[in-house]
């Protein structure tokens, strides 16, 4: 697995937990286009086709805890 940017986990971390972009965006204090731009980066990273498929390659990689 690619290394991920402290930032990045704590998007993925909050996706693990069933956030939605606009709800990250508003926990992390950063514009929503920030966060779908992180969301998208961290999908090329685990080479997942939506935001579901990375939580679930990132939680059976250890990655990420729910």
């Amino acid at each position: 697995m690619n290394d991920f940017t402290k930032q990045e986990l704590k998007v993925l971390s909050l996706l693990a937990q069933g956030l939605n972009t606009r709800e990250i965006a508003e926990k992390l204090n950063m514009p929503i286009n920030n966060a779908k731009v992180y969301t998208e980066t961290i999908c090329q990273k685990l080479d997942a086709k939506n935001k579901v498929q990375a939580v679930v390659k990132a939680i059976t990689h250890n990655i990420v805890e729910v």
